[in-house]
């Protein structure tokens, strides 16, 4: 396992974080139960499985299974007898857990109410990275950070994140977190998949320029990715892209990809298609941890061993290539442009 920085801190997180989408849904929570319904000692099996192969952050949010999530990630730890600073743990807020208009959003109010809960459910007395689950068209982006500043300095949060925000909006909040001298965000947690990169076009270069860490969720795509799906073909029984498609796909890019991750898996003795896929994204440079989900051991190993696939340069480029973002505007006149201004000292004619 290989640690990276967290953002631009001293903290060092692995490059797989467990994701805890698949823990604690019931028959009453609608989408969580199609996502996964691990009991504890599933989870416990999973988590410690995570342990043992060097995983140290772990990844939850209020909203998963209104809670029930981060209750079984904390009686894991609580379980296991996992030191509380050998573990790194994220958790979010944003979404709605309750009936009441002010019970979502980024608001002062909403953060600080669930802050509290999520450390009660968790058992702990500090969450490592307290991010901003979505964006709030509401609330102004200044009462958000300051609210999450308060955290910081009473050390309930020691650093703050942020997902599913735009580049601009993000920059905006950077801007203000330096004017005011408030804790900044130092992550961004965001969809990215080999058959959707979008987020190169703002994000990354975004993330480059100011230095934070990319969390990338869904990976596999909601399991499309997994090799077990193709056109015509709704999966396995029972497999979570059947009964909740998302993310959205783009089908046809998807199927492209992974004929091309087939191939290469054979190369690879004993590598999956999913192996292939999580491997491509840990190959790249902006990226700082890859969020994998679980709902069996089996399924934790196969996805584990993606750290140690290495794809050669030619690989990557038949990957990369197949996968290409099409061209959109300003970026093709950008491209066109770039070649007239050089980092290189001016000759005067």
């Amino acid at each position: 396992m290989k640690y990276k920085q967290l953002g631009r801190t001293g903290l060092y997180v692995s490059e797989i974080c467990l994701g805890t989408m698949t823990f604690g849904g019931n028959a009453e929570a609608g989408m969580w139960k199609a996502i996964g319904a691990l009991p504890q000692g599933e989870v416990n099996a999973v988590v410690q499985r995570g342990l043992e192969a060097g995983v140290n952050f772990f990844d939850t949010a209020d909203v998963y299974s209104f809670g029930a999530s981060e209750e079984r990630l904390g009686q894991a730890f609580k379980d296991l007898g996992v030191a509380r600073k050998d573990v790194v743990i994220a958790t979010k807020v944003y979404g709605q857990m309750g009936p009441g208009p002010n019970d979502r959003g980024a608001s002062r109010g909403h953060i600080m109410d669930s802050v509290k809960a999520s450390l009660d459910r968790m058992q702990t007395d500090h969450i490592d990275l307290y991010q901003i689950h979505g964006d709030d068209p509401v609330t102004p982006i200044e009462e958000t950070l300051r609210a999450l500043n308060d955290l910081v300095s009473q050390g309930m949060v020691r650093y703050v994140g942020v997902s599913n925000w735009t580049a601009w909006k993000i920059m905006k909040a950077l801007g203000i977190a330096e004017a005011k001298g408030f804790a900044r965000f130092e992550t961004l947690q965001a969809y990215y998949t080999i058959a959707g990169r979008d987020l190169e076009r703002e994000l990354v270069p975004m993330m480059n320029s100011e230095g934070l860490g990319l969390m990338v969720w869904s990976p596999l795509a909601g399991g499309l990715l997994s090799g077990k799906f193709g056109p015509g073909s709704n999966g396995p029984d029972g497999a979570r892209r059947t009964t909740f498609p998302f993310p959205p796909v783009n089908e046809e890019m998807a199927w492209r990809c992974v004929d091309v991750m087939r191939e290469i898996a054979r190369a690879h003795e004993g590598a999956s298609v999913a192996r292939v896929a999580l491997a491509w994204l840990l190959a790249k440079s902006h990226v700082m941890s890859v969020i994998i989900g679980a709902k069996t051991v089996e399924q934790m190993d196969d996805n584990l061993a993606a750290v140690d696939l290495k794809l050669t340069a030619e690989e990557m480029a038949k990957l990369d290539d197949v996968s290409t973002l099409s061209s959109e505007y300003p970026g093709w006149m950008l491209a066109r442009q770039a070649g007239v201004r050089v980092p290189e000292p001016f000759k005067r004619a």
